[in-house]
């Protein structure tokens, strides 16, 4: 087989894994529902704790709404494992004759997909609660919303399948998550922060490419790693 055509291969079984998985979350609209629900909560209850200072509001807005997708991403990536190992899934998934980056890959694109709803949902709701205008920086916001997401989608779904078959998942993942994506928030937030604000000093784009470059690192070395989690 030829390079392109391992990759047009990988490229398939990467997106059925993706639209299967986007399928049981859609099945599954409560959870979905849940998370959202919970994530706009978190925006709420951060604004009614800053008070109705309309400046404070809008410094502190692009900081709580990264905050509130790092909350909702953690369960989102964390239920895409949950359930195919709680019915075996996984495992018979493993045994297929296919490249476990492919694994990785469709499991990410099924994350990112979930982790940009997410977004974009949330935007609008800090829009409103801490009125602020998106118009102007729309598309730097998408780009910011795009790049965070997909490393975060990278990086979740290594570790959902690092600790998935762990009794304490839920604490062990967002303890091993967090300190990896600090990089990722501190950018993204940044980036954030400087679209909305109109980019005075020109870090925008500095802040992009940092986004950009962590992507890069964290789905190589996600896809480098994630054969020898299916195989444990």
């Amino acid at each position: 087989m030829s390079g392109m055509d391992a990759i047009r291969t990988d490229l398939g079984v990467a997106w059925a894994i993706a639209r299967k998985d986007a399928l049981s979350e859609l099945r599954g609209r409560q959870a979905a529902g849940s998370t959202l629900f919970f994530a706009a909560l978190v925006l709420l209850l951060f604004g009614f704790a800053l008070g109705p200072d309309t400046r404070r509001l809008t410094e502190a807005a692009p900081g709580l709404l990264w905050l509130a997708i790092v909350f909702g991403g953690l369960l989102t990536v964390a239920r895409l494992h949950q359930l195919e190992t709680e019915d075996g899934a996984l495992d018979e998934l493993a045994r297929y004759p296919v490249e476990r980056r492919a694994i990785y890959l469709g499991k990410a694109i099924a994350g990112l997909g979930a982790m940009l709803v997410l977004g974009g949902v949330l935007l609008p709701v800090v829009a409103i609660l801490y009125g602020i205008d998106l118009l102007g920086a729309a598309p730097a916001l998408v780009l910011a919303l795009v790049l965070g997401s997909i490393g975060f989608a990278a990086v979740g779904t290594f570790y959902a399948g690092v600790t998935v078959r762990l009794r304490a998942r839920e604490v062990m993942l967002p303890l091993l998550m967090l300190p990896v994506i600090a990089p990722l928030l501190l950018a993204a937030v940044k980036a954030t922060a400087a679209a909305l604000g109109g980019d005075p000093l020109g870090e925008l784009a500095s802040w992009l490419q940092l986004l950009a470059g962590y992507d890069l690192v964290m789905l190589l070395a996600g896809a480098a790693g994630y054969g020898f989690l299916l195989e444990e």
